[in-house]
Formats: structure tokens, sequence, C-alpha cells
């Protein structure tokens, strides 16, 4: 098949205007965060397993986050076992540990290596228990309202925070071409394990390895203003503005607050991206106009 003029003409110009990204990126660390929208079709998935494919084979180093969230709830749902949620966070008693341990750490995580796999990669998939990547301890949630003297604290079972990561295990990997693809499951220091927030350990790791970009994809289009208009660069000090203002609140707090901290801890960039996007990835790694929100100290 021999393609037309114009289609050739730009074939040539996406090729054109990827290579100094290609040349800029080559050798460096992207974590990725994917989960969400992003793993729920499957044209979706094949784009996002070729953008992880595409990256390695032009000489940068892909590290992949995932998340599971509906697959939990969807097993816990049919094993009768009710979820209970606080602040957002999925109370998670040792049953329910159990089924996340068995959907993040099994089925969706062998999913993905398997997808990646499949399309030219060498991917290996990882826990954070896998030798002891990812220290957690336990996560304290606190409440309190106007007629409390004290908060409350809130017991939410095995639900953790990252408190150290194995860079020797990634850098050992990563330099043997491989992928890692890691569950967001953590052990603490008995051996116990925890639920972790998969935005806030594709971030840990992406200071640990201190990352070129900390990407998160998510199922809105960016950060938004008030007009409802994608924030496109901004710089940290412009994050914690929006943040004192009220214009980033609610549910896009924790992923936001996540992408500023990697930032302000070593991380070049992060980057708020539209996962329901076709090859969101590699159009905001190798393309000038990208798809979703740039967070960075060096506006």
């Amino acid at each position: 098949m021999t393609l037309s003029h114009e289609a050739a003409t730009r074939f040539a110009q996406i090729l054109s205007e990827a290579l100094p990204y290609i040349r800029r990126f080559a050798g460096k660390t992207l974590v990725v965060k994917y989960g969400g929208n992003a793993m729920e079709s499957d044209e979706l998935k094949t784009g996002f397993a070729r953008d992880i494919v595409m990256m390695k084979t032009v000489g940068i180093n892909p590290v992949v986050v995932h998340g599971g969230g509906p697959q939990i709830g969807d097993l816990l749902q049919r094993l009768n076992i009710e979820s209970r949620f606080v602040d957002g966070m999925r109370v998670t008693d040792s049953q329910t540990m159990d089924v996340v341990e068995m959907v993040l750490g099994g089925q969706v995580n062998k999913d993905i290596v398997n997808l990646i796999n499949h399309h030219g990669g060498k991917a290996i998939g990882l826990t954070g228990k896998d030798a002891r990547l990812i220290m957690a301890r336990k996560l304290r949630v606190s409440r309190q309202t106007p007629d409390m003297i004290q908060p409350e604290i809130i017991d939410i079972g095995q639900v953790g925070e990252v408190a150290d990561v194995n860079t020797e295990l990634l850098d050992m990997l990563v330099q043997g071409d491989f992928i890692p693809v890691i569950a967001p499951i953590g052990v603490g220091e008995s051996g116990e394990s925890y639920n972790i927030n998969a935005d806030l350990v594709a971030g840990k790791v992406a200071e640990a390895l201190q990352a070129e970009k900390l990407m998160l994809l998510t199922n809105i289009a960016g950060l938004m203003d008030r007009q409802g208009k994608v924030l496109t660069g901004l710089s940290t000090a412009q994050v914690d503005a929006l943040i004192a203002d009220g214009t980033i609140y609610g549910g896009m707090l924790p992923k936001i607050r996540c992408a500023l901290e990697a930032v302000q801890h070593g991380v070049t960039s992060a980057h708020i991206i539209d996962g329901r996007v076709p090859h969101a990835v590699m159009l905001e790694i190798f393309t000038d106009t990208g798809v979703g929100t740039l967070i960075t100290n060096r506006l």
C-alpha cells in the first residue's frame, strides 16, 4: 500500500516533531501511573502497551505503576464483601487485603505484563513485597470537627503509605532492558501487607529514581481552571495558589499533591494526562502540544 502525498508528508512531520524529544529523553526514566479509564477498552489498553514498548525501543526507561480499584470492587461484590471508604480510601481489613493482593498482584499485574510483552516488550511484574521493593507503614487518618477538642483517629485497616523504595532492584531491571510493572502493595517491617494508593506509589517511585517525568493517567482532560479550560503548563507556586483559592479541590487534590510533591523532591516534571485519549502517553512525550497538564519547577 502506497501513502498519498498528503499522508506521507504528515507522517514525516510527526517523525520530525518527535525526534528532538527522543534525543532529549534517551536514557531517562519515566514513571507512568496506569489505571482508571485507560484500562477499560481494548483499544486504549493496546495503545498504552504499544506506547510503553515504543518508549523502551527508542532508549527511554519506562516504569509502570498500576491501579485496579474497579476490579477489586467487582470481586469484593461477587464475594459479598462490603466495600467501605474513608476520605476516598478503601477500608482494608485482612479479608479485603487478601482480595486486593489477589487482584492487583495477580490478575491486573499479569494482564498488563502480558499485554506489554505481546507487543514486543520485556515487562516483569512486581508487587512491593518482592525484594521489599516498597517498604510501607500504616497510614494514620484523623478527622476533626469544630466541636472536638482533639482530632478523631480513624482506623482504616491495612492501608499504608510509602516509607522507602528499593531502587537497587529497579535499577537492575532497567539496566537489564526490562520494563518493571508494579502493583501498589507495600510490606511492613514485620512482613504485613499494605494497600497503597497507586498515585502515591508512582510519585514516591519517581522521587526515589529521580525520574525525568511522572505521568498520571486520569479520566479528565487535565487540571482545569474555573472556566473549564485545561491548564497546560504550571509552576509549583501556581499550583499552590490554585489549591489555596479553591480551584483545585475534592478528589483531584490527592493526585495534584502527589504530582507537586514529586516535583518538589527532584522529579523534573509531572503530568496529569487524559487516559481516555488513544496513545495519550506517546502524545504527551513526543509532540509539541501534549494532552494534559504539566507541572514543573522549571517554567
